[in-house]
C-alpha cells in the first residue's frame, strides 16, 4: 500500500456535523472537502454505516475519504441513527426509516453551499447495501453508486439464508449488531446527553436474530429493499466489486446481467474487504478506479472509464487447501457482457467422466442404474470455513477429504488438459428422501494427484424449496428433481487433477441442519453437473491495475494485543464436538481523540454425536470505551438452540459504567421452525 499525502486539493475536515431528519432525530456526519469548495462547489459522496466513524471505522475512513476529497469531492461518513454519535435507536437492518434517512441526508448535502448538487453513494457491505437500496428509490441528484461486497437479494443470497437453508451467520451477524447497536456515543462530541442517548439505545435494543427467525421464507420482510424484485428500479450507473472468497460474489454478475444502466464489475480473489485492502492478494489500486468513476459520472470527464470489458475477474490457479492465503496466483480476464459469450455450459452425468468435454453419454453397464444413498453425520461441515471469509482468523475451507467421508463423491478422470471455469456451476439432482424436511450441500473441489482436495465453491439447498414459491414438505419416497446453484467462481484446473462433486445431507456449522437426519437417494444416471467452461486460449485483453494507494491512516497505538483463533475439537468420551472462534481486536488507543477501545467476540458451535437436536450456536461480545474517568462496557450474549419443532433464543445484555452495572436485560424466545 502506498500512502499519498500530496493530493490535488488541500482538504478541510468537519468532525461532528448534525444533520436533521424530518422526525427530529439528528444524525452525526464527518465531512472531508476541498478547502476551495467554500468558493467553488463540488460533487459529494456519501457513505452511511453503523460502525462508528469516530473510532471503530476511523482508521479505514481516514484512508478513503480524505483521498477522494483530495481529488475534488466532498465526502461524508454518516453514522446511522442509533449508532456512533447519531441520535435514535437502530432496531434492525435496512428498514424503511433507514432509507428515508439516506434520502434526507442526500437532499441536505445537495443544499449545502459547498456542494454543486451532484451526489454519489459508496460503501462495502452495509454501506453498499445502503447505496444500492437508496439508489433504487431514485432520489434527486444521486448520479452514480460504487458498491463492494453487497447483495441484491436479501433472502436467498445474504448471510441469513442460502437456498432456503438457515446459515449460522444469521446468528453471528445478529450477535455483531447486538453489540454495535448498544454502544454509547462519545461524550466528547455529544456532550452531557451521552448517557440519555446510550440508555435509549439499551432500552430499545433486542437480539435481531429473533426477527430474522420469524421470516424463514421469502416474504415481504426480505423482498423489501431487495433489488432483484425490480431490477428496473436502478437507474444510475454502478461500479460493483467483490471477491471469490467473499459470500457476496454472486450479486456482481447478477447485477451486470439484469440491470440496464452503465455498469462495470470487478471480482478478485479477495475475502470480505475493499479491493485495495484485498486479502488474499493481489490487492489493486481500487481508489484510483473509484475516483475515475466519480470523475466521469459526477464531473462529466471523458476519461475512458467505461472502456474495456464489462466484467474483470481473477482467474485463480490451483492451490493446496489452506484456511488462509496471502496471495492467490492467477491472472485477470475480461468478459464483454453477461452472460458471457465466451463461456459455454458443459453438462456431465454424475458418473466418471472427463470434465470439460460436454455432451458425453453416461456409462452403461452393471452398477450404473441404481440409486446412491447418503445420510451425512453432523461432522460434515466442520472444515467448511466461514460463509463470508474475512481472512482473519483463518476461515477458509480446509482439506475436504474428511468431509468427503460422509458424502456422496463423484470424481472426474484425471484431466488430460487444463480446464478453466468462470460462472455458476449447477447440479441437477433426481432424488428421494425419507423425511419431510431435508437439505443438500453440493461442493466442487480441485483434487490434486496426491489426493488433497481444495474446495472451489459450494451451494446449499433446503429441498422443501423446490417449487420456487412457498416451501412445501417433501413426501418420503417420492422422486423429485432439484437444481442446486453453487456460488460463482473463476478457477483453473491443471492437467492431472480431478474435479470432484460432493453431496451431503448436512453442512453444519456453516448451515443449520434439518430437524432430523435424512437419507438422500440420488439417481446418478438422471443427475448432472454443469460447469461454465471458458476456453483456455481466449485472449485476456492485457488487464492491469495500478498499485494500491490511499491517504495515510489515522494514528493508533496497540494497548493490548489482539487474539484470533479457529479451533475444531472432538471429545471421544461424551462425543461432544465444537467449533470455537475467537475474534479479539485487543485494545486500541486512538491518538487523535485520546480514546481506548476494546472489542472481543467469541463464537461457539457445538453438538453431540449425530443428535440433530443437540446443535447449539453462541455469539458473545464485549465492547469497552475508556477515556480518563469515562469507562463504559457492554456485554451481549446470544445462544440459539433447537428441537424438532422450534428454535430457542436466549440472549442477555449488560451495560457497565465505571465498573458498575447500570443496565441488564434477558430474552427467552421460541420461534416455530418453518420447514427449515
Amino acid at each position: 500500500m502506498r500512502f499519498v499525502s500530496n493530493l490535488p486539493h488541500p482538504v478541510k475536515v468537519e468532525e461532528h456535523v448534525r444533520v436533521p431528519m424530518s422526525d427530529g432525530v439528528r444524525l452525526s456526519a464527518r465531512i472531508w472537502r476541498p478547502v476551495s469548495s467554500d468558493a467553488h462547489p463540488v460533487p459529494a459522496v456519501l457513505e452511511a454505516i453503523p460502525y462508528r466513524k469516530r473510532d471503530l471505522s476511523s482508521v479505514r475512513d481516514s484512508m478513503h475519504h480524505p483521498y477522494i476529497a483530495g481529488h475534488g469531492y466532498a465526502c461524508l461518513r454518516v453514522d446511522l441513527r442509533g449508532t456512533g454519535d447519531s441520535e435514535g435507536v437502530l432496531r434492525d437492518e435496512y428498514l424503511e426509516r433507514e432509507q428515508q434517512d439516506a434520502e434526507e441526508v442526500l437532499a441536505w448535502i445537495a443544499d449545502q453551499p459547498w456542494c454543486d448538487g451532484a451526489t454519489g453513494m459508496m460503501g462495502i457491505s452495509w454501506g453498499a447495501f445502503a447505496a444500492l437500496q437508496t439508489a433504487a428509490r431514485r432520489p434527486p441528484g444521486l448520479k452514480a453508486v460504487v458498491l463492494a461486497s453487497f447483495t441484491d437479494d436479501r433472502y436467498d443470497d445474504d448471510m441469513h439464508y442460502m437456498g432456503g437453508a438457515m446459515l449460522t451467520d444469521n446468528l453471528a451477524e445478529a450477535g455483531t449488531m447486538f453489540a454495535y447497536a448498544t454502544c454509547p456515543p462519545d461524550p466528547a462530541v455529544v456532550g452531557e446527553s451521552w448517557r440519555e442517548m446510550w440508555h435509549e439505545r439499551l432500552e430499545g435494543s433486542a437480539p435481531w436474530v429473533v426477527e430474522w427467525l420469524r421470516h424463514q421464507r421469502r416474504d415481504a420482510y426480505w423482498r423489501h429493499a431487495s433489488l432483484c424484485e425490480e431490477y428496473a428500479a436502478l437507474q444510475v450507473p454502478v461500479l460493483a466489486s467483490s471477491g471469490w472468497a467473499d459470500g457476496y460474489s454472486n450479486a456482481v454478475t447478477r447485477l451486470l446481467e439484469h440491470v440496464d444502466v452503465p455498469r462495470k464489475g470487478l471480482i478478485g480473489p479477495w475475502s470480505h474487504k475493499f479491493p485495495h485492502l484485498g486479502e488474499p492478494g493481489p490487492a489493486i489500486g481500487y481508489l484510483q478506479e473509484v475516483v475515475r468513476w466519480w470523475d466521469h459520472w459526477l464531473k462529466g470527464e471523458e476519461n475512458g472509464v467505461m472502456d474495456g470489458p464489462m466484467l474483470r475477474s481473477w482467474m485463480q490457479e490451483s492451490m493446496p487447501p489452506s484456511t488462509s492465503y496471502e496471495e492467490r496466483p492467477g491472472r485477470w480476464v475480461g468478459e464483454p457482457g453477461l452472460p458471457s459469450p465466451r463461456v459455454e455450459p458443459a453438462v456431465h452425468p454424475l458418473f466418471p467422466h472427463r470434465v470439460g468435454r460436454p455432451g458425453e453419454a453416461a456409462p452403461q453397464g452393471p452398477g450404473t442404474d441404481g440409486p446412491l444413498t447418503v445420510r451425512s453425520p453432523l461432522s460434515v461441515g466442520q472444515f467448511a470455513g466461514k460463509w463470508a471469509s474475512y481472512n482473519a482468523p483463518p476461515d477458509l475451507p480446509y482439506d475436504q477429504r474428511e468431509e468427503d467421508g460422509g458424502s456422496l463423491v463423484f470424481d472426474s478422470d484425471p484431466l488430460p488438459e487444463r480446464v478453466e471455469i468462470l460462472g455458476t456451476p449447477t447440479v441437477e439432482l433426481e432424488f428421494t428422501v425419507d423425511r419431510p424436511v431435508a437439505q443438500v450441500a453440493a461442493r466442487l473441489s480441485d483434487v490434486a494427484p496426491d489426493g488433497a482436495a481444495t474446495r472451489i465453491t459450494y451451494g446449499v439447498l433446503n429441498l422443501t424449496h423446490l417449487a420456487g414459491g412457498d416451501p412445501e414438505p417433501l413426501e418420503p419416497g417420492r422422486r423429485y428433481r432439484a437444481t442446486v446453484r453453487l456460488n460463482g467462481i473463476a478457477q483453473a484446473f491443471p492437467p492431472g487433477h480431478r474435479v470432484r462433486l460432493s453431496l451431503s445431507t448436512s453442512y453444519w456449522p456453516l448451515a443449520w441442519p434439518p430437524p432430523e437426519p435424512v437419507l438422500l437417494s440420488v439417481e446418478p444416471g438422471a443427475s448432472t453437473l454443469t460447469l461454465p467452461v471458458r476456453p483456455v486460449g481466449e485472449p485476456d485483453e492485457g488487464i492491469s491495475f495500478e498499485e494500491p494507494e490511499a491517504a495515510a491512516p489515522a494514528a493508533t497505538t496497540e494497548r493490548a494485543a489482539p487474539e484470533q483463533s479457529w479451533q475444531v475439537s472432538r471429545d471421544l468420551v461424551d462425543y461432544r464436538s465444537a467449533l470455537d472462534i475467537v475474534k479479539d481486536s485487543g485494545t486500541t488507543h486512538y491518538e487523535e481523540i485520546d480514546l481506548d477501545v476494546g472489542r472481543r467476540a467469541v463464537e461457539r458451535y457445538d453438538w453431540v454425536a449425530d443428535d440433530f437436536g443437540s446443535v447449539r450456536g453462541r455469539s458473545a461480545w464485549t465492547m469497552r470505551f475508556t477515556r480518563g474517568d469515562w469507562d463504559t462496557r457492554t456485554e451481549t450474549d446470544t445462544v440459539l438452540t433447537c428441537d424438532e419443532k422450534q428454535y430457542h433464543v436466549h440472549a442477555t445484555l449488560d451495560a457497565y459504567e465505571g465498573g458498575e452495572r447500570v443496565f441488564s436485560r434477558n430474552w427467552k424466545v421460541s420461534v416455530d421452525r418453518d420447514l427449515t
